[in-house]
């Protein structure tokens, strides 16, 4: 017998081209799976269920898909933005005192802002604590973890001085390689699929070329990939061109790192050609519109890596820059940026950053044969979304269909009423059913203000950029 009958609602499929628009559409739901798909009045006839919900004004669609975030950092959420050399100047006093308490506090507080704002996958990139893995699935969501790898010292960035070509401590090196690997053989698959991994090289100026090649063979020798910070801003490239004498993406081209097992995240630097480059060999990309606009004030080449055939799901990255972990957000900025940059408002319209927000993110992260669309036989992540909200509203349909403008340009994320994934509801009419709301944000409080007395009482702080800011009062 099926388990859910969503009925009469406006269906997104992201089938086909486009968005896959039904009108007084139904969705099936058994053992976790969707099992029709299809006119109300046609399901109605032959399904029979254990429970119906009536999604009148509704839209039914793929749950959105965080391909890329650091969400432990949500804990210290608008500290470094506004200021030049954000990682070092802005953050890095902040990581130094990042317990791992304060990391899984964090990390709950993201995944809870996701998923309150329709994120039924996340995509997170960090260390692996003990508790990583948990926080994800204990809230019953889907997940695509990368253990981060690199050869820096034990105290990353915080101390180093901005332009001196980093350190490299092998060591080091093998020690996160080791960890990654350990947490990749525990986690890869776990809990019925929902967690999927990859390995983390954090970026090809912050590790030494044969760990990275070692990290590349460990990836395929599991049938993985490899989820990398590629050109992602001029410190890196600075680096590159120091250490080697040639930008990354040239010397990625020249080690045999770019092809399908590759995801690149940000190419804030990358010129047309080398983002050409780097999209026909088959590698992905990872885009982070909102904070790479407020920390490096550039916009990202996604539209050149999409004409190039190029696949590319969206990310959030972290709170400490960007502020928020909202794909909404994200679709939003996306579009805008890029028609501001070329000057043309038919760049990158709605349903294509809806797209990338789903099927094509999926498509992005090889799992678009399980999730990203309304189809039979995925699983089934799906949100509901309330377009009676005076932002989406009215939704007209003739001779001009609004509904998709209206969700990209003027969505929030808190007119989603229902999230599910894997065929069970992780949010039902906004209540959070699998973690403890109200117990995250006072942790997520408690935890952040450890973390800023910390940083406070380190004589590091007092040449914090930002601390003029807050002696103008301007902060």
């Amino acid at each position: 017998m099926t388990d859910y009958l969503f009925k009469n609602g406006h269906l997104l499929t992201m089938t086909g081209s486009g968005v896959g628009y039904m009108k007084d559409g139904a969705v099936a739901v058994t053992n976790g799976r969707i099992t029709a798909v299809g006119p109300t009045a046609e399901l109605e006839k032959t399904i029979s269920a254990k429970e119906t919900i009536d999604a009148s004004n509704m839209c039914i669609m793929p749950g959105l898909i965080d391909g890329h975030m650091h969400a432990s950092y949500a804990v210290v959420r608008g500290v470094a933005q506004d200021i030049w050399n954000w990682m070092q100047a802005g953050l890095a006093p902040y990581h130094k005192y990042m317990t791992p308490t304060a990391f899984l506090s964090g990390t709950r507080s993201a995944v809870l802002e996701g998923i309150k704002a329709g994120t039924t996958l996340f995509g997170d990139y960090a260390w692996p604590v003990d508790g990583w893995g948990d926080v994800f699935a204990d809230a019953g969501v889907r997940a695509v973890l990368t253990a981060r790898i690199n050869s820096l010292p034990a105290q990353g960035m915080a101390g180093l001085k901005i332009g001196d070509l980093y350190p490299f401590d092998e060591a080091r090196g093998r020690e996160t390689i080791d960890q990654a690997t350990a947490f990749i053989d525990n986690w890869n698959r776990a809990h019925d699929g929902r967690i999927n991994v990859m390995y983390g090289p954090q970026g090809p100026d912050m590790i030494g070329l044969d760990q990275l090649m070692e990290c590349k063979k460990l990836a395929a020798s599991r049938g993985l990939k490899v989820h990398v910070h590629t050109a992602q801003g001029d410190r890196e490239i600075d680096q590159m061109v120091k250490r080697y004498g040639e930008r990354t993406p040239a010397f990625l081209h020249e080690i045999g790192y770019l092809d399908d097992q590759l995801l690149a995240v940000h190419l804030t630097e990358a010129t047309d050609e080398e983002t050409q480059l780097i999209a026909k060999s088959g590698a992905k990309m990872a885009l982070c519109s909102g904070s790479i606009g407020i920390i490096d004030g550039i916009v990202p080449p996604a539209h050149v890596f999409r004409q190039a055939g190029g696949d590319v799901c969206l990310g959030s990255d972290q709170a400490a820059g960007n502020n928020c972990h909202n794909i909404w957000n994200e679709m939003k900025l996306t579009s805008l940026f890029n028609k501001i940059k070329y000057k043309d408002p038919t760049t990158l319209p709605a349903w294509e950053v809806l797209r990338m927000g789903t099927i094509e993110g999926a498509r992005a992260l090889g799992l678009d044969d399980e999730i990203g669309s309304l189809e039979v036989g995925k699983k089934a992540d799906l949100i509901c979304i309330d377009v009676t909200e005076p932002n989406l509203s009215p939704v007209l349909d003739g001779p001009i269909r609004t509904l998709v403008p209206n969700l990209i340009f003027a969505a929030t994320g808190r007119e989603v009423l229902h999230s599910m994934i894997d065929g069970r509801f992780v949010m039902r009419d906004r209540a959070i059913l699998t973690m403890d709301e109200q117990a995250i944000r006072e942790d997520v409080q408690l935890q952040g203000e450890k973390v800023a007395h910390a940083v406070a009482a380190d004589p590091v702080h007092k040449s914090m950029k930002l601390l003029e800011a807050m002696e103008a009062g301007n902060l």
